[in-house]
């Protein structure tokens, strides 16, 4: 079975090309066997003073979504990825992370018992500023198998690898597509796509009323205080890169140019 990746957004990407969104899906049924509960989540993101909205359960699944994925969203300048790290460690339980950044990178990180298993990223080069010699490739495909099965559904790998590692045309895509079919794909909540839209109500998924907002950990107007008052701080800081080292090309020159 082949999804399509390229040509326009999908109805459901709730927000132009170049949103920047992030979601951390915790796999609270199923196979974690009933070990942690929304609230477990709930607690957990409370002590972290995490910034966003948390979902109610959806089948197996608690969804913790950020619109301001490109920096810290927690205490100890915690960006998404490592909330999504934080979680698996304390709750024991598998979490997958998935971040769009401006709608020209997408990242896939997953976790099961505390311990990061694999990290895909469609443009490993761009989140660097300095892009000079970096290769443009997917990064980390190979991981498409643990990360489906970390998701439940293990037979969908052949399908997952072929979404991930198709090469798009920059000029007719957007990530928000890819990452569309990639929760199709696995059976996880669609309306992630949707999450740069907040704090308006989504296109699709839970209602805005549904969802718990959290600021700096707390709820309503101390979370309203807590949020305006750290976003100065958050937004100065630049996110470090998915892969710090990422391929470059090779600089080898042919003895036979000489």
């Amino acid at each position: 079975m082949v999804y399509p990746v390229v040509g326009r957004p999908p109805r459901d990407a709730g927000g132009p090309a170049g949103s920047t969104y992030a979601a951390v899906l915790v796999r609270v049924g199923g196979a974690a066997d009933g070990r942690c509960s929304q609230a477990d989540v709930m607690d957990a993101l409370r002590r972290m003073r995490f910034t966003g909205w948390i979902s109610p359960p959806e089948g197996e699944w608690v969804v913790a979504v950020s619109a301001r994925a490109a920096g810290p969203v927690a205490l100890r300048r915690r960006d998404v990825i490592a909330v999504g790290a934080a979680l698996a460690a304390e709750l024991g339980v598998p979490v997958l992370v998935v971040r769009v950044l401006r709608d020209r990178q997408l990242v896939l990180i997953g976790w099961r018992d505390g311990e990061e298993i694999g990290r895909y990223v469609s443009d490993p080069s761009f989140d660097h500023e300095d892009r000079t010699d970096m290769l443009t490739e997917p990064v980390g495909v190979e991981y498409a198998g643990v990360l489906a099965d970390l998701c439940g559904h293990p037979e969908t790998q052949e399908d997952l690898i072929e979404l991930l590692i198709a090469e798009l045309d920059a000029e007719s895509f957007i990530e928000s597509e890819r990452l569309s079919a990639v929760l199709k794909l696995l059976q996880l909540p669609t309306w992630v796509v949707s999450a740069a839209a907040l704090p308006r109500e989504l296109s699709t998924g839970p209602r805005r009323a549904d969802l718990t907002r959290l600021g700096a950990g707390a709820q309503g107007v101390r979370g309203v205080i807590r949020r305006w008052g750290s976003s100065p701080i958050r937004r100065r800081r630049r996110q470090s890169p998915v892969i710090p080292d990422p391929p470059r090309q090779s600089m080898d020159i042919d003895p036979w140019l000489l």
